[in-house]
């Protein structure tokens, strides 16, 4: 990236227009001159010669002095003196030279002809004629000026006046921008200022003309004219100002005076740069080139403080005091404080008096900008004893200035970025290791500015200084244990920095740095050590500035912690401020750095959110997930690294396992490694690649060496940097004979003969390094003789060149090759600091990363400390500030870690936050005790979690925070849902939210989970409003003696209120609202949570033992304890509801969750035994639901469901009747293969027959059978057609409580009394039982049906679905309710007189007469049945005969062509009407009998059935045992119907005549009385069968007509 990314400004226009702008501002608006600007330039002249002639010098001058003309000739021309600098009249020439400005002319020469005086009377002069001071020569204006300036002879009040005359002609304008020959002016004002003398007086009028003149130099610098400055004279002001600043004579105001207007002119200067590269940016780049490596540019170089403490420094004021004579003024000493700078005089001319062309002035560029930066950042140099602390700080808040304006085109530009990097860090480095407060704070500024705007060209220097800072800051201590905080809360603050490869100034086991004692490395900065609690503080604070910057955190995460050989700054830093926000860090530092690193901390967090919605920049950056596995790369290296340092076998082992090492077996492939990584300790390398065995390996290491065209030591140098040479002289032997051979063959070097030659020589080189510069040497060092005797004939018996040896000398000599322990002093640093540059050489710039793709990454890696220490803020925090911080903090790492999915870190903050809330405790707290307080028609649960809650503000503020951090980010959240469902269900069972899902309240029709019963109700409105403590002890005691808990006191509820309050601010509905969205994912871990939640083994979580005192008024809908059986947690029902709700959501999560849901309920329900049956009953209910949604999936079987509810035993199969119910009637409606599979099975029939019989379940139970039944889709079926039919049976049986009604409804109508209405129970079960006939008679429409889809035989198909309607009508006409009887009556004739219902092929359908109405009339003849309804079984026995009589007449023709045809049955029938005729009912049912009997007699007597025998003989036997029996009880009957036959004579049975009375009438009447009286005594003991009475009768009648 280009450096000048870092600049602020958008582009080249609008940078170049921004600076022409805020340049021509400094000089925008020049003050306006009400005088005119000629007589203004002329009264300045006067004022200065008016001065000049009160002085005792000039007490005589003439008087042309006054009055403007010169006594000199006026000069016709003027002309340049030889250095273009002095503006010289024709006249003056002569005298300028013997004449020095100020002097006394030799003696004889007038006092008038002082040039000083004539100067000015000659500008007058000129002036005369000037019309426009615009159009004047600049020079010529300031030449009288500037000599007074100049003149030593001067007194300081007279230079004051020149100088403040000059300031106005800048200021008001009078000299500007467009002024004649402005440049050579101004280089002759900036001579003139910066070489000015005087004459000391006292130190105080001196001091005002130094602070006029820094004055004067900053409106030149500043103004118009500033622009046309050379190099040069830019130069000389920045030296005569750093001069006063450096000068310890001047006083402290005069010192802080300059600097601020050194910093004033700097602001300026360093500002020119950025005006340059849009102006001109290839010439400065091409002097950018010319500059950089030059370390002095002829005739441009700046010393401020050369001489600075000699007594020939007189800090520009010329001369002591008692010198002030005239006389003396040619012994003063014209040096300047400046020696080095130029010292042109302005009337100089040649020898010859001809002047020289002027020299061309080119504005002030890079080379004086250049120099500046370096003179200042060499006053920083902490080891140059010339300078002062407090020098260096001016210098410090000068370079800060000059970074603040131009860092970024400072670090573009090489010739000043080198600068930066070497020099200026180096500095700066090192005073920030000074225990001087002033220096630290300046240069911890200074660093902070310097990375604040150059940090992309600083790599190496940057990861340097921070790991410094690291190191000082960084506590080795453990965290304390506070009493309240749980320690697992800060996990994850790390306790040192990270374990890695520190810098080579950081690590004394690098071989590339010198180890020195740790005493002596802490004091050269080489590690943290102790620094004062103020030096932590500042340097906490400048951390703070940096971590500030937007985007500078992931600058270091992308350029270090995803760098193989880079340490892991970000997450150092991350680190370290967590550590030091903890408040014990103010033990060793001050009260003011955990607050400050808290605060670092945060801005960092908020960073990575304000960067959240950012647009993604990818472009120019390198991919995040390259840097992802080069971070995991990076973490396998430094754990091989590690293992290697201990065990270089293992390390290699490790590291090829992990693929690092292609081939551990290729010596190649390890050597590349070990030489690629600056992991490995070099000292432990040097053994490995020297060791016995590893020869390979060894040539190998050597053989990645290029040392071809390099001389030998330089071949040296390059390979020991690589390692660390081993102590014993075999391996250092063997690894320099390797050395030798691959340098011969590599470098040819054309000095040396062989390869045993090389190896001697670099022997003797190494031997030369360690005389050179080993410390601890006394003797004298080496020669280049010594070490040219030492190699001497060693060359194949040749010597070597002597240039060759010398130059191998000198490089040794001049640059150590570093070797371990050799130096304890500060050459360590200088040397690790030079390695530090070779490296810099090869490191890339900074990536800028002005981008939010790399803070997901980041955010990853930093996110553990930062919880940990918000978390522990919060705990240990008093302050409201803190807490609103803290709780930004917790949001936005909330927003970050949902938006990036880091779902460990979300979770990581819902721990936390859980914790601190108290709601969420391992072991649920008891609700034994919780009391329902009432007051004014509110009602309130005072629990001892709500009490406890209420007055914990700490808590309460947290669990805000945590349903503001979880709202919206729930999709993110996986472990720690745990936490949460743990808050839910215990505020649940404390009343403290709603027992219902808002959101889900369309999913489960049920009614919401009731609750564990309060020990107490309280109604508060009932209480004396002055109870006092005396009363209030005595409901103590009266409680504690009745063994119930005391009621609660005010401030008790106040706390419950206060928790309910902070209840209704968490909005768990609105959560509960996005959970219902939630994605399958998140959905899967809400409820691998929840199903975690249950207890194994089946007991109920919490055991709470209830008082056996009922409260006061116990909640009448409450769950109340049965027995002694399991006790009712009201948890585990809201888990369980929860989990369904969720899994129920829709298709996919039916598809997806719905297994482990129904899994753990069907547990549940196996172990029905240990819970309460409210827990089973809702179970049931889920169950079905699920059953009914994931009927597509085979998890859950409905037969398998049913079998489980129908095991149930009857208590709890009554208690599970309405969900039970609830759940099969959802079912039936749901889709038509699981209608047809539960009405298909016998369990679920079985379970209906069993809940019919239950009062409060009757209504559901018909209310499915009849939806079954009825509606179009499918239901019944011909496999439970039975079983719907008896379950019909049951619902008409259960209407003969209607009887009742209808009874007593009578009797009040015989008394004429106006009957109550029926009771609507009762009403109810009638009209059930009325519909399940109707439903009955409706299914007979469908057996033709049932009868075709049947797989039996026709005859089985009608046994098995007629019969059992048959019978159920037939049944229901004994019903004592007479609505219902009636109604069965009309639907049995219905169905009787069917056109279906009878079929010519089979016989079967008879039994509608055996097994119907025969037995239905013999049960209606009973006593007990007719006593069920008095008044109306009499009306029921009539309409029985008349049903018999139609049936058997609508059938008459079909039963005559049944095998052995209808004869017996119209026996049976005619013996029943006997029977009904003679029940003792009346005339009424007699004469129905007679008109049913009359009918059928005349039917099958028209039909030829029933004839006489001459008519039908065949049929005589029917013809007389019909009549036979009719005469028994109506012996009338026959003469009413066959009068004709009746008159006939009686035949005999053997077909002879029998003389005697007339037919049939007479036969046995004298024993009908005997045998009706029999009949009437067996009535009693006869069943449902009549065809025994008579088959008896039959017998009866055959014996008699025998006799």
């Amino acid at each position: 990236m280009d450096p000048g990314a870092m600049s602020t400004t958008d582009g080249e226009d609008h940078v170049a227009s921004t600076l022409q702008e805020s340049i021509a501002s400094l000089d925008a608006r020049p003050t306006t001159v009400a005088v005119n600007p000629v007589a203004l330039v002329v009264t300045e002249c006067i004022t200065v010669t008016s001065a000049m002639r009160k002085h005792a010098r000039w007490a005589h001058s003439s008087v042309a002095a006054i009055l403007g003309s010169s006594s000199n000739k006026t000069p016709a021309v003027q002309r340049r003196d030889r250095t273009g600098q002095g503006i010289i009249s024709g006249g003056e020439q002569e005298e300028a030279v013997p004449s020095r400005w100020g002097l006394r002319g030799k003696k004889g020469k007038s006092l008038q002809d002082n040039p000083l005086m004539s100067a000015f009377a000659r500008l007058r002069n000129h002036l005369k004629g000037c019309k426009d001071i615009r159009t004047f020569d600049t020079p010529s204006m300031l030449h009288p000026f500037l000599q007074v300036i100049r003149s030593s002879s001067t007194s300081a009040p007279i230079t004051s006046l020149a100088l403040i005359a000059i300031t106005k002609f800048l200021s008001y304008g009078i000299i500007d921008h467009d002024s004649p020959r402005l440049s050579e002016a101004m280089q002759q004002l900036s001579s003139a200022i910066t070489h000015c003398r005087f004459e000391a007086s006292d130190s105080a009028a001196d001091e005002i003309v130094l602070l006029r003149i820094l004055r004067l130099m900053e409106v030149i610098i500043s103004g118009r004219g500033g622009e046309v400055l050379g190099d040069e004279s830019v130069c000389e002001m920045m030296e005569t100002g750093l001069s006063m600043c450096c000068q310890a004579r001047l006083s402290e105001l005069l010192r802080r005076s300059a600097e601020i207007a050194m910093v004033s002119m700097c602001q300026v200067i360093f500002r020119r740069l950025k005006t340059l590269e849009i102006q001109s940016p290839h010439e400065l780049d091409a002097m950018d080139e010319e500059l950089d490596g030059q370390d002095n540019q002829d005739g441009l170089h700046m010393d401020p403080t050369a001489n600075g403490e000699g007594d020939s420094a007189q800090h520009k004021v010329e001369a002591p005091q008692q010198q002030s004579d005239s006389d003396k003024g040619q012994e003063d000493n014209d040096s300047t404080a400046n020696p080095a700078s130029s010292t042109l005089d302005l009337p100089a001319t040649a020898a010859d008096g001809a002047p020289q062309a002027p020299v061309e002035i080119r504005p002030y560029s890079l080379p004086s900008i250049r120099e500046l930066f370096r003179v200042l950042v060499d006053l920083l140099d902490p080891h140059d004893r010339q300078h002062t602390d407090t020098m260096r700080v001016m210098a410090l808040r000068i370079v800060d200035v000059a970074l603040e304006v131009a860092g970024p085109s400072i670090a573009s530009h090489p010739s000043l970025a080198n600068l930066a990097k070497d020099t200026l860090c180096r500095h700066i480095f090192q005073l920030v290791r000074s225990d001087n407060m002033a220096i630290l704070n300046e240069s911890l500024r200074v660093a902070g500015t310097l990375l604040a705007t150059c940090r992309n060209v600083l790599k190496l220097q940057q990861e340097l200084y921070l790991s410094y800072l690291v190191a000082c800051l960084f506590p080795r201590v453990e965290i304390p244990i506070e009493p309240g905080i749980e320690p697992s809360l800060y996990e994850g603050v790390p306790h040192a920095p990270s374990l890695i490869k520190q810098p080579p100034q950081q690590n004394s086991s690098s071989g590339r740095s010198t180890p020195v004692p740790v005493k002596d490395r802490q004091k050269l900065g080489l590690e943290g050590g102790a620094r004062k609690p103020d030096a932590r503080e500042a340097m906490v604070e400048n951390l703070g500035g940096l971590v500030r910057i937007p985007s500078y955190m992931a600058e270091l995460f992308v350029n270090y912690d995803c760098e193989i050989d880079r340490g892991d700054v970000c997450m150092d830093i991350v680190g370290l401020l967590s550590r030091n926000a903890f408040p014990d860090s103010a033990t060793w530092s001050t009260v003011n750095v955990p607050p400050l690193c808290l605060d670092a901390l945060l801005g960092f967090v908020q960073s990575i959110a304000d960067r959240l919605d950012e647009e993604p920049v990818t472009e120019g950056f390198p991919s995040a997930e390259s840097l992802r596995k080069q971070r995991a790369r990076k973490a396998v290296i430094i754990r091989g690294a590690t293992k290697f340092n201990e065990k270089p076998k293992a390390g290699i082992a490790y590291l090829a396992s992990q693929g690092i090492i292609r081939d551990p077996d290729d010596p190649q492939c390890i050597a590349e490694f070990v030489k690629g990584t600056t992991r490995v300790d070099k000292k432990i390398l040097g053994e490995f690649i020297a060791k016995r065995g590893n020869e390979a390996i060894l040539s190998a290491f050597i053989g990645l060496f290029d040392f071809t065209g390099q001389r030998i030591d330089e071949a040296l140098r390059q390979l020991l940097h690589a390692f660390r040479l081993p102590g014993e002289s075999a391996l250092i032997e063997r690894i320099l004979t390797d050395f030798s051979e691959q340098y011969f063959k590599m470098a040819r070097p054309q000095d040396i003969a062989n390869g045993d030659a090389i190896y001697i020589l670099t022997y003797a080189v190494i031997m030369l390094n360690t005389d050179q510069h080993n410390p601890n040497m006394k003797q004298k060092r080496m020669q280049l003789e010594d070490f040219t005797r030492n190699v001497r004939g060693v060359n194949d018996g040749k010597d070597f060149d002597p240039e060759f040896l010398q130059a191998i000398y000198e490089s040794i000599k001049n640059r150590e090759i570093i070797l371990p322990e050799e130096h304890s002093d500060r050459n360590a640093y200088d040397h690790a600091w030079k390695e530090l540059l070779v490296k810099c050489q090869s490191t890339s710039d900074i990536i800028i990363c002005d981008t939010n793709i790399f803070d997901a990454d980041m955010f990853a890696a930093t996110w553990k400390p930062i919880i940990a220490t918000l978390s522990y803020v919060f705990m240990s925090a008093t302050d409201d500030a803190v807490f609103s911080r803290v709780v930004l903090g917790f949001d936005q790492c909330a927003q970050i870690a949902a938006q990036y999915g880091l779902t460990d870190a979300l979770d990581r903050i819902i721990s936390c936050l859980s914790y601190i809330s108290t709601l969420a405790p391992d072991v649920p707290p008891s609700t034994s005790l919780n009391t329902e307080v009432q007051s004014d028609k509110k009602s309130v649960m005072v629990s001892e979690t709500a009490v406890r809650f209420g007055r914990d503000g700490r808590a309460q503020l947290a669990t805000v925070v945590l349903f503001q951090v979880i709202k919206g980010n729930e999709a993110s959240i996986r472990d720690g849902w745990q936490h949460l469902i743990r808050i839910m269900v215990n505020l649940f069972v404390n009343s403290l939210i709603p027992p219902y899902f808002l959101s889900f309240q369309k999913t489960l029709a049920l009614a919401p989970i009731p609750l564990q019963n309060p020990a107490q109700t309280i109604d508060r409105a009932e209480r004396p409003t002055d109870a006092g403590i005396f009363s209030a002890l005595t409901s103590y005691v009266s409680s504690f003696a009745n063994d119930e808990p005391p009621e609660p006191s005010q401030q008790e509820i106040e706390y419950t209120l206060c928790t309910v309050d902070t209840v209704k601010e968490c909005h768990f509905e609105d959560i509960l609202a996005n959970i219902s969205q939630l994605p399958v994912e998140s959905l899967r871990a809400l409820l691998a949570s929840l199903l975690e939640h249950l207890p194994e083994d089946g007991s109920p979580r919490v055991i709470v033992v209830k008082p056996e005192i009922p409260g006061a008024s116990p909640r009448a809908n409450g769950p109340r304890q049965k027995g002694k059986g399991p006790l009712y947690d009201p948890s585990l029902v809201f888990v369980l509801e929860l989990a369904t709700v969720l899994a129920l959501r829709d298709e996919e999560t039916v598809k997806e969750l719905a297994k482990d849901v129904t899994d753990t309920l069907a547990s549940v329900i196996r172990d029905a035994s240990n819970h309460h049956y409210i827990v089973i009953a809702r179970s049931v209910y889920y169950l079905l639901s699920l059953l009914k949604a994931s009927n597509d999936y085979d998890f859950v079987r409905a037969p398998v469901l049913l079998h489980t509810f129908s095991s149930f035993n009857d208590a709890l199969l009554q208690e599970c009747a309405q969900p039970i119910l609830k759940g099969l009637t959802d079912c039936c409606k749901g889709p038509n293969a699981l209608r047809s599979e539960l009405a298909g099975s016998p369990d679920f029939w079985t379970i209906l027959n069993r809940l019919a019989g239950v009062p409060d379940a009757a209504g559901d139970v018909f209310q499915l059978v009849e939806d079954l039944t009825t509606s179009p889709q499918p239901g019944i079926t011909a496999d439970n057609y039975e079983a719907a039919i008896a379950l019909l049976n049951e619902f008409a049986t259960a209407a003969q409580v209607g009887a009742l009604e209808e009874q007593l409804h009578d009797q009040a109508a015989r008394r004429g009394k106006v009957q109550k209405p029926k009771k609507p129970e009762s009403n109810e079960i009638v009209v059930r039982g009325s519909t399940a006939m109707s439903i009955v008679f409706q299914l007979s429409s469908r057996v033709p049906n049932f009868i075709e889809q049947s797989h039996l035989e026709t005859t089985e198909a009608w046994t098995a679905y007629w019969s059992p309607i048959l019978k159920t009508l037939a049944h229901q006409c004994l019903n004592p309710c007479r609505s219902l009887r009636q109604q069965a009556f009309s639907s049995l004739q219905r169905t009787l007189l069917s056109n279906s219902l009878a079929h010519p092929d089979h016989k079967e359908w008879t039994a509608i007469f055996s097994e119907v109405l025969v037995p239905l009339i013999t049960q209606l003849l009973k006593p007990e049945v007719y006593q069920s309804d008095p008044l109306g079984m009499s009306e029921t026995r009539v309409r029985a005969a008349t049903l018999l009589s139609k049936v058997f007449l609508h059938y008459l023709v079909l039963l005559d062509g049944t095998e052995g045809g209808m004869g017996d049955l119209w026996l049976k029938i005619i013996t029943i009407m006997d029977r009904l005729g003679n029940s003792g009912q009346g005339d009424h049912l007699e004469e129905a009998v007679s008109e049913n009997l009359k009918n059928m007699l005349l039917v099958l007597s028209n039909g030829g059935y029933l004839a006489p025998p001459d008519e039908n003989p065949g049929r005589q036997d029917l013809w007389i045992e019909t009549w036979k029996r009719i005469n028994r009880f109506q012996p009338n009957l026959f003469n009413e119907l066959f009068p004709e036959e009746a008159g006939k004579p009686v035949r005999s049975t053997k077909g002879g005549d029998v003389k005697g009375e007339v037919g049939p009438a007479a036969e046995g009447r004298e024993t009908v009385i005997a045998e009706r009286k029999k009949e009437g005594e067996e009535e009693d003991d006869d069943d449902d069968d009549g065809e025994d009475d008579d088959e008896s009768e039959g017998e009866k009648i055959a014996e008699e007509k025998e006799a």
